[in-house]
């Protein structure tokens, strides 16, 4: 999955160690042996890297190191992805999540049956007077079917139709780090926040 979104499986593995290792430096043979990938694709990916400012580079004992750009636009958003690291999100111009118990009653035990899901928010025609697009944002790398059963029994116990998405983990990390357009009309609409296994956005 994050390959394919990525390009391929030696820049992955590339963020994974530079992420993880901010401040440090490291020479092409030194990041083949961690990474155990051919050196040519290595020195491909690094160049590609290099070229969007990921990485920077710099020479030293007749060696060219490579570390971590963190004045990278988007560093933020790839430790978050690569390096498990929250990303604190800004809501000073939102209004204050309606988060209410007894709307998170009505679609919690439903939710909970969906394995692997993340996060759940419900705005839109669940929560009075959202102007979200949706009315249930689904988080985590879910069962389509599971998915669709749970929405069903909502909609049975709503009496109405849902409008809702459904967003692989690492892609609404990312969109949130980035201001998505889309996520940011949703969270800064009137919302409950249903479940939120990482704390992602109830953040203390």
């Amino acid at each position: 999955m994050i390959d394919a979104l990525f390009g391929s499986k030696t820049r992955v593995k590339l963020l994974h160690l530079f992420m993880n290792h901010p401040g440090e430096a490291f020479y092409v043979r030194e990041i083949t042996r961690l990474i155990e990938e051919q050196i040519n694709s290595v020195r491909r990916e690094l160049s590609n890297m290099m070229g969007v400012g990921v990485i920077t580079s710099d020479s030293a004992d007749n060696k060219l190191y490579y570390k971590v750009n963190e004045d990278y636009e988007f560093y933020t958003a790839l430790r978050a992805i690569f390096a498990n690291e929250p990303i604190a999100v800004t809501t000073s111009a939102a209004p204050a999540a309606t988060d209410d118990a007894a709307v998170v009653g009505r679609f919690e035990s439903i939710l909970e049956t969906v394995p692997a899901l993340r996060l759940a928010v419900v705005a839109g025609s669940l929560v009075r007077g959202s102007s979200s697009p949706v009315d249930l944002l689904i988080v985590g790398n879910v069962s389509a079917a599971k998915v669709a059963a749970a929405v069903k029994a909502i909609e049975r116990q709503e009496k109405q139709e849902l409008n809702y998405t459904v967003l692989p983990y690492d892609e609404f990390y990312y969109r949130l780090s980035v201001r998505d357009k889309f996520l940011t009309q949703i969270l800064t609409a009137k919302h409950s926040i249903v479940i939120d296994k990482d704390n992602v956005l109830r953040q203390k």
